[in-house]
């Protein structure tokens, strides 16, 4: 067999010297780290939204940008937003901002840099509420009118408005505890977005606000940059998950809101970091979509490869191809399926092994598998023959004339018998019968021992009764067409009624079978019988008209050992993808907990 590509298997190099002495733990070296290496990182896998997330945790603690003594302390800003919110409530008679307790020193994640200052988020405020959902609820929405905001149309990059409801001037101003005003931070309270936040554009005109979404008004609207940035960022979110409320888990109280607390910078550094963000997130939906453009090329090289590879002549072509097709593929482990298709595409074609003249043809093995069906049906019937089961011929006229030696049959043809399961109730309780099931077959494996009883007399067991070589086919759901070879004779079981058992003839080799039902011919042809119902189902008719080209048995057997050597060759690939994968994936964790560290 050729050896693997010496590609295969190969890991990428870290970006940063793994033995070389760590920087110093500086906001400075921090601050370099991301510019200096964002394109690299950036190529590993998994690593965009991980990326993100340290944009983003390094702009909330300071090692985005350098810090300027010269900036009015963040402690002055927090104090005038604290009086302007106290001074709102004074003249609008509304409740007091939350108490200005020190902030504990539980709450103090990490050390601040100087200037900065720790601050409750109920501080900063003059507004921090839930919306509601007006009296009628979606009854009274209409086709135009006053924007109404409801979660989906709260996203962190901003306000989608494509879905959005209406209300009436009427309705709107019966609300107007939930109106939303320019420099607002919306954020999802409740459901599975919640934690997703937006800021309300500075040209916004009006809407309202349902109660799963809250408003987050800013004493000083110069902060609304920084705060959205420190809701979106991971320690916030992360909170958030953490104080929900309710059996479900699936709220946010304002209460809770108000104490979250927030590591403030000076004003002026503030804008550097938004500046800095904006920058570096533009980087990366850069080169996001430069690997997307990538990812596509590639993707159309590895089909266009496997398109030869499935037309090889023979298995010198198909390795001349297959290797093509691995050192081009960029180690996408997406693409070991379809060479696995490939191969059985080209197994079932007679392209995978050579011809033998010396062989019997299949049409004279054709003409013994039907009188060993005819035996085999008027031994089942105590010597009443009955005429064979399955025999319909298949539509050829639009496939390829098979390989010399080979005749084109069916499904039907070469199996003794096809039918249904048995109808009963598993019992976990009763061993003496197994009842196997759809969900009892795994990976083309079931685990005999968790494979539940029946009720079943010796009769029907008789009938349904499972030896080695029998194939189960399942005929309905999303399972549908799914195969199950018995290897070894099992225990004594029986098959449910969602799935079919094809008995092949014994002058077939069970192996090359399972090949055909595994490979691209059988799937196109299951898929056209079973289309055009809401439940995807197929029927023992239709399996028995499969078409399938037929191989001397002789050939079948080279053909099986064939399939197997090459299918052991994708097991090892895909093992040291799926290796080199993980051990990416480890060093960018590594790499990126260093940058947290600050230790690049």
């Amino acid at each position: 067999m050729t050896p693997l590509p010496s590609a295969i298997g190969h890991l990428p190099s870290p970006p940063f010297p793994v033995s070389a002495a760590p920087c110093p733990k500086s906001r400075q070296g921090r601050q370099t780290i991301l510019s200096q290496h964002l394109e690299t990182l950036a190529d590993m896998p998994g690593a965009m939204p991980k990326l993100r997330d340290l944009v983003l945790q390094f702009a909330i603690r300071g090692s985005l940008v350098p810090q300027d003594p010269k900036d009015e302390p963040a402690i002055e800003l927090a104090s005038r937003a604290l009086s302007a919110a106290k001074q709102i409530a004074e003249e609008h008679n509304l409740k007091l901002p939350t108490p200005e307790f020190p902030v504990a020193d539980r709450d103090k994640a990490f050390p601040l840099p100087k200037g900065w200052t720790w601050a409750k988020l109920g501080n900063l405020c003059v507004k921090l509420g839930a919306g509601s959902t007006p009296l009628g609820g979606k009854r009274v929405y209409q086709r135009s009118g006053v924007k109404f905001l409801r979660s989906q149309n709260v996203w962190d990059d901003g306000l989608h408005l494509d879905d959005v409801a209406f209300i009436s001037p009427t309705v709107h101003q019966d609300m107007e505890s939930t109106c939303v005003q320019p420099g607002d931070v919306l954020l999802n309270i409740t459901g599975a977005s919640i934690g997703r936040s937006a800021l309300v554009p500075d040209d916004f005109d009006e809407a309202n606000v349902s109660q799963h979404v809250s408003i987050v008004r800013l004493a000083d609207k110069a902060l609304r940059h920084f705060i959205h940035l420190c809701i979106v960022a991971p320690d916030f979110q992360s909170r958030i998950m953490q104080v929900q409320v309710g059996v479900s888990r699936e709220g946010l109280s304002m209460a809770r809101l108000k104490e979250f607390v927030i590591a403030l910078p000076p004003l002026a550094e503030q804008r550097r970091i938004v500046t800095k963000v904006e920058e570096l997130l533009a980087l990366c939906r850069e080169l996001e979509a430069r690997q997307l453009t990538a990812r596509e090329r590639r993707t159309r090289l590895v089909h266009s490869a496997l398109d030869h590879l499935t037309a090889a002549k023979d298995e010198q072509d198909f390795r001349k191809q297959a290797s093509f097709t691995l050192h081009n593929s960029s180690l996408i482990l997406d693409s070991v399926p379809s060479l696995r298709q490939a191969i059985l595409a080209l197994a079932v074609e007679g392209r995978l092994v050579l011809q033998n003249p010396a062989d019997e043809p299949a049409n004279k093995l054709l003409v013994a598998i039907a009188a060993e069906k005819q035996r085999f049906l008027s031994d089942r019937h105590s010597g009443k023959a009955k005429p064979p089961q399955g025999d319909a011929t298949a539509d050829i006229s639009h496939y390829a004339c098979p390989p010399g030696g080979w005749i084109w049959t069916t499904l039907g043809q070469v199996s003794l018998r096809i039918h249904y399961g048995y109808t009963a109730s598993a019992d976990h309780a009763s061993r003496d019968v197994r009842l196997l099931r759809i969900t009892d077959i795994q990976n083309n494996q079931v685990d005999w021992n968790s494979v539940p009883g029946c009720a079943i007399n010796e009769a029907e067991v008789a009938k349904y009764r499972l030896t080695a070589g029998d194939i189960l086919i399942a005929r309905t759901g999303g399972t549908i067409g799914k195969t199950f070879l018995v290897e070894t004779e099992p225990p004594k079981a029986v098959f449910a009624s969602y799935l079919i058992r094809v008995i092949p003839s014994e002058l077939v080799s069970v192996r090359f079978l399972k090949s055909f039902l595994e490979s691209p011919l059988y799937w196109k042809q299951l898929r056209a019988k079973s289309a055009g119902t809401g439940q995807p189902n197929v029927n023992g008719e239709a399996l028995s008209g499969l078409a399938m080209a037929l191989p001397p048995l002789a050939e079948q057997q080279r053909i099986v050992a064939k399939v197997d050597e090459l299918m052991r060759w994708c097991d090892e690939l895909e093992a040291q993808l799926t290796a080199a994968q993980t051990t990416a994936a480890h060093l960018l964790d590594a790499t990126l907990d260093r940058a947290h560290q600050g230790e690049l």
